[in-house]
């Protein structure tokens, strides 16, 4: 399948043609796509490390490096384990097992975590200590007065909370929950060392306030350092030998067999549950613990010694998200941004009108998300909606947009709602919106069989005085008003007929068994994306081939398909110069000779986080734009309801070919791949510097006042009457 011929067609010293066999199986070809997060992650450690970036915002991203590594244990390592497990022996896109992966694996998280904890212990926190805010990790480093004050918030908030609890004979070993931060110890009475452990409670606040000599300090004690100081108090009849905090990653990827699952419903929350007890797949402590402690803890989790991590520092690093919320300290920050009113918007008391006058295209966060809420509240509201339908796969946890269609339904509207129960990590939310939904009487669909629906689609039917008109939004990021603040998305309003009757169609196709036989314009999978993609990427490598210019530029979230990944070396051979914008994961890899020469790949990583989905073909000069909710990974294309759209309209085209302009000349936030797989900076001596997030920012900014001041020029002052 990945045998190619590529005819070469380059004027070469009178030589035209050239024909040459690559193998685009070769695995050498390809990065590792567990390998290539890790890079990713790295990067985003880059920018706590980045001393340009205020403090306050370099904390936030050692925090983010630390969530990513939870969720990548918990679902990526685990899934591995789960391979070696069953004794799988295939091999990856690189050539690599599941053992192989796991080794590589854990050499370099490793190593990301050595820098974490450098970049923490050696950078950020004397820094922190120079700006006033002390973050203490020993009782013994506190004054008299802060000593005093964490002694009484102990006695009067931690003691009651907590529940020591020894390990003998009569008292088996407890379960230890996911994620939970614990501290064990070893204690003594009559001549006997026994195991103890203690949950710090997620229900108090990690960084315990302290009293500080000037109103703009501020200072803190760790709260399992706090118990620590006091174990003794817990264990009052036992010697105390050693104390540890601990923590551990469980395997919290869902085991759901759909087939046997009569209600996917009831299945799902069953699941949920046993996440908090599976498989330790990774055991963290203290990098002084004892032996015997560790020792014990190893056994009784049954961890192996390659899962164990001894750090250097506080464990886990999350807690530095409450510093970058701070009161005050705003020099340290960057200056909150506000998202822009969308100019086609602004003022327009009826949305529906103004998509009348034309498609509208939204760029979150840099313009508002209002305008996505409004079509739901004024369509729940408006006499002349029939029908409001909608999938929603990550929503806010006070979601305006769950309200309206709530109140929709008790308008009398038919309202259909696929909300995904398999959105990972927000199934619990999600049965809990779905069940709220249809209390209200909405008709409410859980996804399909052995397919997430990832789709971002809403389809708004109403009558008017010349029949039936279809308004659609279509996004390539979720109906999360919470996250359109800090993710880069993109989205389209319109009334286009053709679109209209895609999008009923894609409903009918959630709801029933109903498959169109052709797509007026959606492009959508599992069925018709993937071949769709392949036919553009060979359009191009035709069109080189002809001796005609060829481009595609084409940015992501992740790329690791295979065939999409040989169609773009196919191209790449053949001349087609190819731009990739992939924030995380990219296992093509760039400057093979004779196959990826003409490709670069680029990874942004900023203050907000990079998530459109934008795709450009130059089709001999025809140019083609597409965005949508789909990246070019096996199971966006294969395993997922995914809907790409086409930009249609001229001067929307403009815009999305200024997106991507903006970014590819981005060279402050954007980090290069070179040709060993690895990432860098560009060297920015001499050049105009372009951060693209910035650059939109102040685009919006100033069109938005250029707005108020065409309004205010408008006004009409009547002259004053003469004397």
């Amino acid at each position: 399948m990945f045998l190619n011929k590529t005819r070469l067609q380059r004027q070469n010293g009178g030589c035209m043609d050239k024909e040459k066999t690559i193998d685009y199986a070769n695995a050498k070809y390809y990065e590792n796509r567990e390998l290539s997060w890790l890079k990713f992650d790295h990067r985003v450690l880059s920018e706590a490390r980045d001393k340009t970036i205020p403090l306050l915002e370099r904390t936030k991203f050692v925090s983010i490096t630390s969530s990513n590594l939870d969720e990548f244990f918990m679902v990526r390592v685990a899934s591995l384990k789960d391979m070696v497990h069953a004794k799988y022996k295939k091999t990856d896109i690189a050539g690599m097992t599941a053992t192989q992966q796991l080794e590589k694996i854990n050499q370099q998280t490793r190593q990301l975590v050595e820098l974490q904890y450098s970049t923490y212990n050696r950078s950020l926190q004397p820094q922190l200590k120079a700006q006033g805010i002390y973050v203490y990790d020993r009782m013994e480093d506190l004054g008299e007065a802060q000593r005093r004050s964490a002694e009484q918030y102990f006695d009067e908030i931690v003691y009651p909370v907590l529940t020591p609890m020894a390990v003998d004979a009569s008292r088996p070993f407890p379960l230890i929950r996911n994620k939970t931060l614990n501290i064990g110890a070893l204690i003594r009475k009559e001549e006997e060392n026994v195991f103890a452990t203690v949950q710090v409670p997620s229900v108090l606040p990690r960084l315990v306030p302290l009293p500080t000599e000037t109103e703009d300090e501020y200072a803190f004690v760790l709260l399992e350092q706090l118990i620590i100081h006091n174990i003794g108090r817990l264990f009052s009849n036992y010697q105390v030998l050693c104390t540890s905090p601990y923590r551990i990653m469980r395997n919290a990827d869902l085991p759901i067999d759909e087939d046997e699952a009569n209600d996917l419903l009831k299945e799902i929350e069953k699941q949920l549950k046993k996440r908090q007890w599976g498989e330790v797949i990774r055991l963290e402590v203290d990098g002084d613990i004892d032996k015997e402690l560790l020792s014990i803890l190893k056994k009784e989790l049954d961890v192996a010694g390659e899962d164990v991590f001894k750090l250097s520092g506080p464990l886990d690093l999350t807690f530095l998200m409450k510093l970058y919320g701070l009161d005050g300290k705003d020099e340290l920050r960057y200056a909150p941004y506000q998202p822009q009113p969308v100019p086609q918007l602004a003022g327009e008391a009826n949305i529906f009108d103004a998509i009348k006058q034309g498609d509208i295209l939204l760029h979150h966060p840099y313009q508002t998300f209002q305008p996505v809420v409004d079509f739901i509240r004024q369509a729940a509201n408006d006499p002349q909606v029939l029908a409001i339908k909608q999938t929603l796969y990550r929503v806010s946890g006070n979601s305006p947009i769950i309200a309206s269609l709530a109140q929709a339904a008790e308008n009398g509207k038919q309202v259909t709602v696929l909300v995904e129960l398999k959105a990972r990590f927000d199934e619990e939310n999600n049965i809990v919106w779905a069940k709220k939904l249809e209390k209200a009487g909405c008709h409410v669909i859980y996804g399909l069989v052995g397919l997430k629906t990832h789709s971002k689609i809403a389809l708004v039917v109403r009558k008017e005085e010349n029949g039936i008109c279809r308004y659609v939004h279509l996004g390539t990021g979720n109906y999360n008003d919470s996250t359109a603040k800090l993710y880069t998305d993109c989205g389209i309003f319109t009334c286009s007929e053709a679109i209209g009757e895609d999008a009923t169609a894609v409903f009918n196709m959630l709801s029933g068994y109903s498959e169109p036989l052709s797509w007026n314009h959606l492009v959508v999978a599992p069925i018709w994306m993937r071949k769709k993609f392949l036919k553009l990427i060979r359009r191009e490598t035709r069109n080189a081939l002809d001796g005609k210019e060829a481009r595609i530029e084409a940015k992501m979230n992740s790329l690791c398909d295979r065939h999409i990944i040989a169609a773009l070396y196919e191209a790449s051979a053949a001349g087609v110069q190819i731009d990739l914008i992939v924030r995380g994961i990219c296992c093509l890899r760039v400057g093979i000779p004779g196959v990826s020469e003409n490709i670069r790949v680029r990874s942004i990583v900023g203050n907000f986080l990079e998530h459109s989905r934008i795709f450009y073909f130059y089709n001999n000069g025809n140019e083609e734009y597409y965005m949508g909710s789909a990246d070019w990974m096996p199971r966006n294309l294969d395993r997922r309801v995914e809907i790409i759209f086409p930009v249609l309209d001229p001067q929307l085209q403009k815009q999305v070919r200024h997106i991507l302009e903006v970014e590819l000349e981005d060279n402050v936030k954007a980090h290069l791949m070179l040709a060993d797989g690895t990432y860098a900076k560009q060297d920015k001596r001499g050049k105009v510097l372009v951060n693209s997030q910035q650059q939109f920012c102040d685009e919006a900014m100033a069109q938005t006042a250029s707005r108020e001041n065409v309004c205010r020029e408008r006004v009409f002052i009547p002259a004053e009457p003469k004397e």
